[in-house]
Parts: C-alpha cells; sequence; structure tokens
C-alpha cells in the first residue's frame, strides 16, 4: 500500500479512491459514504486501496 495513498484516504477519502481507481462506482460511492459521515468514508477509501494494491 503506497503511504501516499493511505494518507490521502485519511485526510480527503474521494481523493484517496479516486487516486486508486479512478472515476469507477467505488469513488462514487466513497463520495457518497464521506457526505453521509466522515469515518465510513474513510473505512471504503482504505478498504478500496487495500483491495487493488499490487
Amino acid at each position: 500500500m503506497s503511504i501516499l495513498r493511505i494518507l490521502f484516504a485519511i485526510l480527503l477519502p474521494p481523493l484517496g479512491v479516486f487516486l486508486t481507481v479512478g472515476l469507477r462506482g467505488a469513488f462514487w460511492v466513497n463520495i457518497l459514504l464521506t457526505l453521509l459521515g466522515f469515518l465510513p468514508g474513510i473505512i471504503h477509501a482504505v478498504w478500496v486501496i487495500a483491495k487493488h494494491d499490487k
């Protein structure tokens, strides 16, 4: 996992997801989760980054 992407996932969750998957569905889901509550957005962002780790 990139430390920079994890840092972005904590500070701005949609940016961390965008840097990982681009403008796919996970990005839009993360924006929705972040708007509903910051913590669900962070959890989802870290999960997406960990899932797409190479």
